[in-house]
């Protein structure tokens, strides 16, 4: 494995755990109050791209092998970090491009993890990861094909997904803290 500080820092449990309780309290927050939060909902998910394109570049230099699985996690980290700044730049027009952003943004990240998984069968919770995805690539074309759903009703689809995706990243931060006490 990669010894770097930044590949460790992507194979603790604590980078997971972290990065699932972000992840989880704005899905709340999104869910909570989808009215009056559009527009802290645009600056938020910018936030969010941001944190995301942090997590995916660290998680890329952490794979111990090179291929098509890091290679993609690096692209698609990079990409989260410029949509993430375009986001929190230009609130108004996130605001009201935000489904088309997270709806390209949902099916590339879930090609992503669909392919991270299928190009390294060691991973821990594989199957997750690809039902996971998949389900990504259903949100955003939904958002992509039904344009019209209201901006509420983004901004909850919004918070659920990332609560989804706290609790996946919180299940594989205890993973990997319990084979990291095991060993």
């Amino acid at each position: 494995m990669n010894k770097s500080p930044v590949a460790r820092l992507g194979a603790s449990w604590t980078w997971h755990l972290l990065y699932g309780l972000v992840s989880i309290v704005i899905g709340v927050t999104a869910v909570a109050w989808p009215g009056p939060t559009l527009v802290v909902l645009a600056v938020v998910l910018g936030a969010q791209l941001i944190a995301t394109g942090v997590f995916r570049l660290v998680g890329s230099a952490s794979l111990a092998e090179t291929g098509t699985a890091r290679t993609l996690t690096a692209v698609l980290g990079v990409v989260s970090l410029l949509l993430g700044l375009y986001a929190i730049r230009h609130v108004l027009i996130t605001v009201l491009a935000l489904g088309l952003l997270l709806g390209v943004y949902w099916i590339v990240d879930g090609f992503t993890a669909v392919f991270a998984a299928v190009d390294r069968p060691s991973l821990p919770g594989r199957g997750w990861n690809i039902f996971i995805g998949l389900l990504g690539v259903l949100a955003g074309l939904t958002l992509l094909v039904w344009p019209g759903l209201s901006l509420l009703t983004l901004s909850f689809l919004a918070g659920l997904w990332l609560i989804m995706l706290g609790a996946m990243q919180l299940g594989l931060a205890r993973r990997i803290h319990g084979i990291a006490r095991a060993a």
